[in-house]
């Protein structure tokens, strides 16, 4: 049980993104906003960095860096390109695509299988992350522009099934929020630099600088530091295809704010959700066994 309300915190939480996001291009160019977030994210573990720098496991370095920048650091990134020409609830929707990731990357670099129903219910999720990927634009078209713009997402969603996966695989030993503390922290350097080079300080002193920074510091703390920390400790009580179900939830939440901001949506949009939901049913009772 307390995995299922994990699960749906994380799902509110990550779903309430998108139109973070949207809401903060308004004052900050793409850089300007994954820079900020993940400086911001960063800055919030130093403290705990440095309290248990003794307690760290230096020689699992290179995971905590793949976590740090698979997880965060290019998906950040990646998102805030994509937002600048896909709206909240296709954002949303598109996430979707991550349990796919998370069960083939399991099986070709993890050492993972996973039954049939668990196959099924991931297709199933799959294609009707498809069908609103094709057909959920705001004229039901999908051109050339989107189709660039949705890749951005898909590769997104590429390295957060790789990450999940290092996580459950190689620090599963490890406490969540020990891990979120470290592989933010790595990331701290990568946020100054962008910060710099961006020259952050002049879209803040312009008008609705402070406001945008407002929506990036909810994004950071809730989207990113609280929802990360969940997000590991889930991988370790469950595993990485479980915790991966969370983004067959968040197009819900996605589109639930696409509503109230006004954007198209479809029955297009009813039916892709409705294959999800059928998805989440059928890998709820899904067990990883190794090989």
């Amino acid at each position: 049980m307390r995995s299922w309300l994990i699960l749906v915190l994380l799902a509110v939480v990550w779903g309430s993104s998108y139109i973070l996001m949207k809401r903060a291009l308004v004052a900050f160019e793409p850089m300007e906003l994954a820079g900020l977030r993940i400086l911001i994210s960063s800055t919030f573990f130093l403290p705990f960095f440095l309290k248990d720098l003794k307690k760290i496991k230096w020689g699992n370095w290179k995971y905590y860096l793949i976590v740090g920048l698979l997880g965060s650091g290019f998906p950040a990134v990646l998102f805030a390109f994509a937002q600048t020409q896909l709206n909240s609830s296709l954002t949303g929707i598109l996430s979707s695509l991550t349990p796919l990731f998370t069960l083939v990357t399991g099986v070709l670099f993890f050492s993972t299988t996973v039954n049939r129903n668990q196959i099924a219910g991931v297709a199933l999720g799959l294609s009707g992350a498809i069908l609103l990927m094709l057909l959920g634009g705001e004229k039901n078209t999908f051109d050339l522009q989107t189709l660039f713009f949705t890749s951005l997402v898909v590769f997104a969603c590429l390295f957060y099934a790789l990450s999940s996966n290092t996580v459950g695989t190689n620090l599963s030993n490890e406490k969540s929020f020990h891990i979120s503390t470290v592989a933010f922290t790595f990331l701290l350097p990568l946020g100054i630099t962008i910060l710099l080079k961006e020259q952050i300080w002049i879209p803040l002193s312009a008008s609705g600088g402070l406001k945008g920074l407002g929506y990036v510091t909810i994004l950071s703390l809730g989207g990113t530091v609280a929802a990360s920390v969940l997000f590991f400790h889930l991988v370790q009580i469950r595993d990485a295809i479980f915790a991966s179900m969370v983004s067959y939830l968040i197009p819900i939440v996605a589109l639930t704010w696409g509503i109230l901001d006004g954007e198209t949506i479809s029955a297009i949009h009813g039916v892709g959700m409705f294959l999800i939901l059928i998805g989440v049913f059928l890998t709820r009772k899904k067990k990883i066994k190794k090989l």
